[in-house]
C-alpha cells in the first residue's frame, strides 16, 4: 500500500440501493483495505458467510457487548441490532490498512462523532420506483416488510446531507467507478501525506 494515514471510508444507503456490491467490489480490487465485519442480532440471508458478511450474534451475547462498551457504535434498524466493535479499527490501524464501513446513517454519525476524519459517502438510487423494485426482486420481503423499509429508505435519504459524498447508483460499474475515485483521492489528502513532505524538508530524520 502506498505510504497514507489510513482512510476510514464509511458507505451508507438505503436498502437496496447497492451499497454492499460496491463495497464488496471495492475490497476485491483494493487488497490493501480491511472491511469492518459488524455485528448483527438478524439471521444470516441466503449466501452470506459469518465472519466475513457479519458476525451473526443472539440479543443476549449483542447485549453483553453493549454493556462491556466493546462497540463504537450500534442501533437498532428494520427490528434488529447492528454495530461496529472497536476491535474492527484498532487491528486495521494496527496494520496501516484503509477500512471500509457498510453501516446504515446511525452508525455513520456515531463514528464521524469518534473519528471527525472519516470519509462519509451516501449511496443514492436513481429513483424511488427503482429502489422498490430492487426490494422486490429480492424476493425476501413480505408486503408488510416491504413496504418498512421504503418508508425508512425516504427517512434515510432525509440524512444525505450528514455526509461528505453522495454517489448516484444509476449504473453499477459507474457507481464502482466514482467510489473508487473517492478512495484514491482521500488516500492523497494533505492530512494523509503530511509526513512524505516533511521528510523531504531540510532538518527531517532520513
Amino acid at each position: 500500500m502506498d505510504a497514507h494515514d489510513p482512510v476510514l471510508l464509511i458507505v451508507s444507503s438505503p436498502s437496496g440501493a447497492g451499497k454492499t456490491t460496491l463495497c464488496h467490489r471495492l475490497l476485491e480490487e483494493f487488497t490493501d483495505a480491511r472491511f469492518s465485519v459488524s455485528h448483527t442480532t438478524r439471521p444470516p440471508r441466503k449466501g452470506e458467510t459469518p465472519g466475513r458478511d457479519y458476525h451473526f450474534v443472539d440479543a443476549a451475547a449483542f447485549e453483553e457487548m453493549v454493556r462491556d462498551d466493546a462497540f463504537i457504535e450500534w442501533a437498532h434498524v428494520h427490528g434488529n441490532r447492528y454495530g461496529t466493535a472497536h476491535a474492527e479499527i484498532r487491528a486495521a490501524a494496527a496494520d496501516r490498512c484503509d477500512v471500509v464501513f457498510d453501516i446504515d446513517y446511525q452508525g455513520a454519525a456515531q463514528i464521524k462523532r469518534r473519528y471527525p476524519d472519516a470519509v462519509a459517502v451516501f449511496v443514492l438510487p436513481p429513483s424511488l420506483e427503482e429502489l422498490r423494485r430492487r426490494l422486490e426482486s429480492r424476493g425476501t420481503e413480505t408486503p408488510e416488510s416491504l413496504e418498512r423499509r421504503f418508508r425508512a429508505a425516504v427517512d434515510e435519504i432525509s440524512h444525505h446531507a450528514e455526509f461528505d459524498y453522495l454517489l448516484v447508483n444509476d449504473d453499477v460499474n459507474a457507481a464502482y467507478d466514482r467510489l473508487r475515485a473517492i478512495l484514491l483521492a482521500e488516500r492523497i489528502r494533505h492530512k494523509r501525506q503530511r509526513d512524505a513532505a516533511e521528510r523531504l524538508l531540510p532538518g527531517a530524520p532520513r
